[in-house]
């Protein structure tokens, strides 16, 4: 399959597809525009508590205060410039609902071959699944996420300008969302990256949402390239409307395993070496 024709497989569902209430905070993540090697499997946990935030029932979703979500993300790279992800989302809050599954969301990924030499890293995801109405008043939901990143010498930006829309749920008459994320990091070291990351949800893109009403959240965050084989983020994320949880820790660790991935020369050299 060309890249060419795998841009309109991932455009067609936005014509079929609530609002998202921004990162739901399951998986807290700016993305680069980089896909997995071919043959490469990626597993992630990501952790995220929020130590303050909603304090009751609305609409019968379960309150988020003092809740751990966890989320297990797999993904897999298909070709040098397609992959797929596979979440299972989970929560447990100790006050009410316990333990529970979420709900299971799959995304594809395409990203523009190296081959065209462009300024910027280009990719594009699109996230499609169903969350428990427990969990989430909008049930099927589907993200579109372009993904624009760059370094420059020390610095590393990226920008997700994603759109949100709903399947099933009370925001189905919002139509598309405009969420985007930001994320800007330091190279203090070979080993330690770290920076800021902004994460929002501005409200339908014909008529934003009041400044009250939008989910606006700064995160302080640091990378570790500890491994070649291994990745590790953290977090801790301020809300800053009253619609936005007001205090959330995160945490990444993830591990590639080659499965099938044809050796290379580079993959043979001593870790650390040139």
């Amino acid at each position: 399959m060309r890249f060419r024709t795998l841009v309109p497989g991932i455009l067609l569902p936005l014509a079929l597809a609530c609002r998202l209430a921004a990162q739901d905070n399951y998986e807290i993540q700016v993305y680069g525009a980089d896909t997995m090697d071919k043959g490469t499997t990626m597993v992630e946990l990501h952790s995220n508590i929020t130590i303050d935030g909603s304090k009751k029932m609305e609409n019968g979703v379960l309150p988020t205060n003092h809740a751990l979500h966890e989320t297990i993300e797999i993904t897999q790279g298909i070709t040098d410039w397609f992959e797929t992800g596979f979440y299972i989302f989970t929560s447990y809050n100790p006050v009410q609902g316990g333990y529970g599954w979420v709900g299971d969301h799959i995304r594809p990924r395409i990203r523009a071959p190296k081959e065209w030499n462009l300024p910027v890293g280009l990719s594009l995801s699109a996230e499609v699944g169903y969350q428990r109405a427990r969990y989430s008043e909008d049930t099927w939901t589907l993200e579109l996420r372009p993904i624009i990143d760059k370094t420059i010498g020390k610095s590393y930006f990226s920008f997700n300008p994603t759109f949100d829309r709903s399947f099933h749920g009370p925001g189905t008459a919002s139509g598309m969302v405009f969420s985007p994320n930001f994320k800007y990091g330091y190279e203090f070291s070979k080993k330690v990256n770290a920076g800021i990351e902004y994460y929002g949800s501005m409200g339908p893109v014909t008529s934003f949402d009041p400044v009250r009403d939008q989910q606006q959240q700064v995160m302080a965050a640091v990378d570790l390239d500890l491994s070649p084989k291994w990745e590790f983020n953290a977090g801790i994320g301020i809300g800053m409307t009253s619609a936005t949880d007001h205090l959330i820790l995160k945490f990444i660790v993830g591990r590639r395993f080659d499965f099938g991935r044809k050796k290379t020369a580079a993959d043979l050299k001593p870790v650390g070496k040139p």
